[in-house]
């Protein structure tokens, strides 16, 4: 049997795909959700170094990680969008940044909170603090920069050469302990490094699971409202409409 993919690229055959693939993702999140914080708050011994406070790096790590690599997804789908004139793609570019918004912020507030035992100061204008700041700002601008644009269109072209633009700021955050004297430790997750107990690696890993398929998950919810609105005026939606109705 084939499978003709590109059909999927159109949002009127795009927008039943996610609802049918949304429950794979969510529940499965969810259960590594619970997964990973038991394991790193109940089972990861105490760090001897850190004590307790460590612990925030189950949360820090992976949001921290996420709120880089979907700003890069994000931006490539506005590439497409503008360059290919895809629909689907700007709408996905759309959808995504809320979600790393969020990540970014939680990755700022949970780094303050690690900071602050740790370094004694709830913020310092650390390289890597400062180049994940601005990358909240990025979402930030690309959301109020489409929100502010009428026309779908425009706003699209806006939100993508913004978008283009802020990847250069990615490379900087995960590079920026290398480049730099910073306070900021290096990173964290290392195949190689024999110390980490296995539980702590546990834990890492499930949470970084479970925000990737949160990420898809929500994304999907997310693509489907923007798909039913910018199609509100077509024969489809329409008559999706009366069906629910």
């Amino acid at each position: 049997m084939t499978i003709h993919w590109f059909k999927y690229a159109a949002p009127t055959t795009f927008y039943g795909l996610a609802g049918k693939l949304i429950p794979f993702f969510a529940w499965p999140s969810a259960i590594l959700f619970v997964a990973g914080i038991y394991f790193g708050f109940f089972v990861a011994p105490t760090d001897a170094v850190q004590s307790e406070a460590y612990r925030i790096m189950f949360i820090h790590v992976p949001v921290s990680i996420l709120s880089m690599f979907i700003y890069l997804i994000m931006a490539g789908y506005a590439a497409l969008g503008l360059i290919f004139k895809t629909r689907l793609s700007s709408m996905m570019a759309s959808a995504l940044a809320p979600t790393g918004a969020i990540f970014a912020f939680i990755a700022l507030w949970s780094g303050a909170l690690w900071g602050k035992p740790m370094w004694g100061a709830w913020w310092v204008w650390d390289a890597r603090l400062t180049s994940e700041l601005i990358l909240l700002f990025l979402y930030l601008g690309f959301i109020a920069l489409q929100a502010s644009i009428d026309d779908p269109r425009r706003a699209d072209r806006a939100g993508a050469l913004l978008a283009i633009v802020g990847s250069v700021n990615v490379p900087i955050i995960y590079f920026s302990v290398k480049w730099w004297n910073t306070l900021h430790q290096g990173s964290t997750i290392k195949f190689s490094d024999t110390s980490m107990h296995v539980a702590m690696k546990q834990a890492l890993f499930l949470m970084m699971a479970a925000c990737w398929l949160y990420t898809i998950a929500i994304t999907l919810v997310r693509v489907r409202s923007i798909i039913l609105e910018r199609e509100r005026n077509t024969q489809w939606v329409s008559e999706l409409e009366e069906v629910r109705s």
